[in-house]
């Protein structure tokens, strides 16, 4: 009997060894937790996490105001003093100071505060009256330069003194419609696109000019995500067409779905200290993991009730933690885990 038990051990051992590194990375999944006590205000429009301290987190929402976590989701509370628009569609912490952080909202422009939240400011000399701010970007290298896209009109501005005053910055991109996603290159600091109605547009000096970059390219781009180590190579995610990538700055790009079952994608977050690593956010699908640059996608839905997945944010200290918000107003924080597997039974 001894005997017979060290056989079958041994050969599990040797099952589970043999097994393809692909086939091992694909099993690797996500584990969902409901997040979200203290959140009332609709769907998820905006998810930031303090790159400093992670476990302190904002999200906006869609008739709320901001949030604020500052257990890792734990518990959330309103932070809205002095902020009277309630529908925040874009948040973007400075990175050196993550105190200071910048809210965009619907037909209120851009507001700052310089204590987590606790009070706010508008910050809107210079910005289009009534201005709806569907994305803000800080330049990581000089965090006094930050970028708005807008909805209609002049598309973008751009503000060289953390928000004190805009200047518009949309030569070439009058023709986008809205701006809906913004993306910087944090190697080459004044190289940048725009996620827009008519596909990717692409600036080399900062938001001067503007140019298409969009060969290859569904036109309704909802999210842009660039690899951190090689920014060259970055991901938009579109409305209908699922995830595409470039690998030439834009130049190119192709379409990236293999195993992605629904392509409307809201939302993109890729692993900082992994880069191939990357997920999507989707419409009906929840949230999809790809290991592989895009190559291969797997749903990693595991205890996520919310299947409308309109944004995703990865803890930058420990990317196996992630945070999903959804149209449904719910956030989700979600632990990289493995799929069990039952044992085979050998009689």
């Amino acid at each position: 009997m001894k005997k017979k038990l060290t056989v079958v051990l041994l050969s599990v051992v040797i099952l589970t060894i043999s097994l393809p590194c692909s086939e091992a990375r694909a099993a690797e999944g996500i584990i969902w937790q409901r997040s979200d006590a203290g959140i009332e205000g609709g769907r998820v429009w905006a998810l930031a996490i303090d790159p400093q301290t992670p476990s302190t987190l904002y999200v906006g929402t869609d008739a709320g105001g901001v949030f604020k976590s500052v257990n890792g989701g734990g518990t959330w509370s309103a932070v809205n003093n002095g902020l009277p628009a309630t529908k925040i569609l874009s948040l973007a912490i400075d990175p050196e100071t993550p105190l200071t952080l910048y809210a965009g909202t619907m037909e209120g422009g851009v507001f700052k505060s310089v204590n987590g939240g606790g009070t706010w400011s508008a910050v809107n000399n210079g910005l289009a009256s009534n201005s709806t701010v569907h994305s803000l970007a800080i330049d990581p290298q000089a965090p006094s330069r930050l970028y708005a896209g807008i909805w209609a009109g002049d598309l973008l501005y751009r503000s060289t003194d953390a928000g004190e005053s805009w200047s518009v910055a949309s030569t070439g991109l009058r023709d986008a419609f809205y701006v809906h996603s913004l993306a910087i290159d944090p190697e080459t600091h004044l190289t940048l696109y725009a996620g827009t109605w008519r596909g990717v547009f692409k600036s080399v000096n900062g938001g001067e000019t503007w140019s298409a970059a969009n060969n290859g390219l569904k036109n309704d781009i909802y999210a842009l995500a660039v690899d951190p180590q090689t920014p060259s190579t970055l991901y938009a995610g579109t409305v209908g067409g699922g995830v595409f990538k470039s690998v030439n700055g834009g130049e190119t790009w192709s379409a990236v779905n293999n195993g992605l079952t629904k392509k409307d994608v809201l939302t993109l977050a890729i692993d900082l200290q992994t880069p191939s690593t990357l997920y999507a956010g989707t419409v009906g699908g929840g949230v999809f993991k790809s290991v592989n640059g895009g190559e291969i996608w797997n749903a990693v839905n595991t205890g996520l009730t919310d299947t409308q997945v309109t944004m995703l944010a990865i803890d930058p200290q420990t990317p196996s933690t992630l945070y999903a918000g959804t149209n449904g107003g719910k956030v989700f924080k979600g632990q990289r885990g493995h799929l069990a597997f039952l044992p085979l039974i050998l009689r």
